[in-house]
């Protein structure tokens, strides 16, 4: 595995690459990660046949530059830089795989049909149309998702998560997890230390922030043609299991794998259980 800088849309993606050829897969970290989220999946999709990338997403990690504007987190402006992405791998086939809010944008590039896609890949995050039925009617799903309405305050979110050495995103992690041995002090370190660069917090919240102020989709959601994929673990602490029902109303052709006893971060706190599933539905 290899690290490569892309240009792609007015930024410098940090990306971590395995694989070569012209069958790409994107693979989509989410918040408060990084392209380290995808570290168990890029070598396996190597094996598979792909040239798997990971960047670290607009705002994220090494890509630069970290736009400090919330309306640079636009779902608009992160849909834009993922067609960018798939331009510049130069591959004639692109699948997504994406997780948390990677997903969300994913969701979003997949219905649009801003490229094609051979196949996607959905982890932990529901359809947004589903997501904001549920949102609707479960205070359960409500109080779940406060930490979004607390993101809309102004400078007090990243520092509250950047106080003590960027405790609180550790905590995010660990509090999580079922499995907490899969978050090791190094693990942690990582994530920690992303989040403390110079204007990186803001950045990562900023996302929470553009998703409110601006319209997300107009209109009815398009139904998506791409054969998806979608991996849950069942204890996920952010988003009830509600928020799969009523998927198939959305996607033509969704096959479900969940994962009782695994928290959100599906894909690396399981990542035997996760990688048995895309070698089985990702092989032709």
């Amino acid at each position: 595995m290899t690290t490569r800088r892309v240009e792609a849309n007015g930024f410098r993606f940090a990306v971590d690459e395995a694989g070569e050829g012209d069958h790409l897969a994107l693979c989509l970290h989410g918040f408060p990660e990084s392209r380290f989220s995808w570290r168990h999946q890029l070598p396996l999709l190597a094996e598979l046949g792909y040239r798997a990338w990971a960047p670290d997403l607009r705002g994220y990690g090494d890509t630069e530059p970290r736009p400090q504007d919330v309306a640079s987190y636009r779902i608009d402006r992160l849909v834009e830089d993922v067609a960018a992405l798939v331009d510049a791998s130069g591959a004639r086939r692109a699948t997504l795989i994406a997780h948390d809010w990677g997903a969300i944008v994913a969701w979003t590039f997949a219905a649009r049909q801003v490229r094609p896609l051979e196949r996607l890949v959905i982890m932990n995050v529901p359809h947004p149309a589903v997501f904001g039925q549920v949102l609707r009617r479960s205070p359960a799903q409500r109080r779940r998702s406060w930490y979004v309405g607390f993101f809309q305050l102004p400078w007090l979110p990243e520092t509250m998560l950047t106080l003590g050495k960027g405790r609180a995103i550790r905590r995010a992690f660990c509090d999580m997890a079922v499995d907490k041995s899969r978050f090791p002090h190094e693990v942690l370190d990582h994530y920690a230390a992303n989040a403390l660069r110079p204007g990186a917090m803001r950045a990562m919240v900023n996302w929470y922030r553009a998703a409110v102020r601006f319209p997300f989709q107009e209109g009815p959601w398009p139904k998506i043609t791409t054969p998806t994929l979608v991996v849950w673990g069942e204890e996920d602490a952010a988003l009830g299991l509600e928020t799969l029902e009523g998927t198939e109303a959305y996607v033509e052709n969704l096959a479900i794998r969940r994962l009782p006893k695994v928290s959100h971060w599906v894909q690396q706190e399981a990542p035997e259980q996760v990688n048995a599933i895309l070698s089985e539905w990702l092989r032709p």
